[in-house]
């Protein structure tokens, strides 16, 4: 039987992905391997600046589990590069410094390389996990050590940071709860309930994506908050009215994905009503990307865009599309990964190829910075998702 032929959208997608993986297997990878790399005393620059020399200074365990996750996944995307080495660098570093002896993670590390003692947060745990699933998946045989390390992770959140309205404490300021790492959790708990196949990680999964349907929604549906008090009701004052389209497609996907493991056609619905909501008052029309940040009444709070929000939407349109049976509306997804991929080009185009620029200003001008490492995560799960076309599974 004859597939049937590639619409232009389709075919325009298909020139956008060969230039991205391009830059990636050629460029992106090997600098952050050569330059991002601290070959002298472990782990991950923070950061490398536009005349590509590492940027010196505090690291956070998130960007450490980031790199992790990002080399493992180069290398299932075909690096031929230290991919095995990079990965196994990464996660000595961030096992031998992060973790602490209960088993949860530190943080940060001061710029001497000592942690910064603050108490740990649900974010960067999430992170720890994501790392841990991915590099063990990305061996021959899944890893045990890294799995009895992630089980006692899990334990201690499970057994020490319930929130007595569902979900989990841990945050920045305990007063205000955040959506975003219970959405970064939910991504680990896929990733381990595809590795483990153990039940507690479906049982994970479950729970937050079932807290996300019933809590973090304003009763218009479709519009997801940032920041909550502890009953799960919106945070007062502004904090409670926030709205980032980039997490409107990032849990888009993930709802998606949860959906169609579980048979969940509720979740489906809400995943493309986060994804019109994203789409649809979301896009500066005028520069072609994703915002930062929305009201709750869908006007534009702060025009600056982020780069991580063009991955994100690239990476939900594809999802969506994917798993569309209607042609007018899958046809709209790949118009929108279109448009999401040339947005991504847009903040590529830097001094030393394989960097990136982060923050667009809603005048057009770009914020001068180093690039950071923490939005590698972003992108290479974008071209991952990017990579296996749109076609349905």
């Amino acid at each position: 039987m004859s597939s049937m032929p590639l619409s232009p959208a389709e075919t325009e997608l298909g020139v956008l992905r060969q230039d991205l993986m391009d830059w990636l297997l050629n460029a992106a990878l090997p600098l952050w391997w050569n330059v991002g790399a601290d070959h002298a005393g472990g782990g991950f620059h923070e950061a490398i600046d536009l005349d590509g020399r590492p940027v010196l200074g505090e690291r956070r365990a998130r960007v450490q589990a980031r790199q992790v996750f990002s080399y493992a996944v180069g290398g299932a995307l075909g690096w031929t590069g230290p991919w095995r080495e990079a990965v196994a660098h990464g996660l000595d570093y961030f096992i031998g410094r992060y973790r602490r002896a209960d088993g949860l993670f530190w943080n940060t590390l001061n710029a001497g390389g000592a942690p910064i003692e603050t108490p740990p947060h649900l974010y960067e745990q999430a992170f720890a996990l994501l790392a841990l699933a991915t590099a063990s998946s990305s061996l021959p045989e899944p890893d045990r050590d890294l799995e009895s390390l992630a089980e006692t992770l899990r334990g201690r959140l499970a057994s020490e940071r319930r929130g007595l309205a569902g979900g989990f404490t841990g945050f920045v300021d305990n007063s205000v709860y955040q959506s975003d790492p219970h959405m970064h959790l939910l991504e680990a708990a896929l990733a381990w309930e595809q590795v483990s196949g153990a039940e507690h990680w479906r049982r994970l999964a479950d729970e937050t994506a079932e807290l996300c349907l019933a809590r973090f929604m304003t009763q218009r549906g479709g519009i997801l908050l940032e920041y909550f008090d502890a009953t799960w009701t919106p945070a007062a004052g502004l904090a409670g009215r926030l709205v980032w389209p980039g997490h409107q497609f990032e849990w888009a996907g993930l709802l998606e994905r949860w959906g169609l493991a579980r048979g969940r056609e509720d979740a489906r619905f809400v995943a493309r009503r986060l994804y019109g909501v994203g789409a649809g008052h979301g896009i500066d029309p005028n520069r072609g990307v994703a915002v930062f940040e929305l009201l709750d009444d869908l006007t534009v709070h702060d025009p600056k865009a982020r780069l991580w929000s063009q991955t994100e939407w690239l990476k939900a349109s594809i999802i969506l599309a994917r798993s569309e049976d209607d042609g007018q509306r899958r046809e709209g997804y790949v118009a929108g990964a279109v448009a999401a991929a040339k947005a991504l080009r847009l903040y590529l185009d830097t001094p030393a190829p394989g960097l990136w620029r982060d923050k667009l200003l809603g005048d057009g001008r770009w914020v001068l910075e180093p690039a950071p490492a923490s939005s590698f995560y972003h992108i290479i799960d974008a071209l991952r998702v990017m990579a296996h076309g749109t076609a349905p599974r």
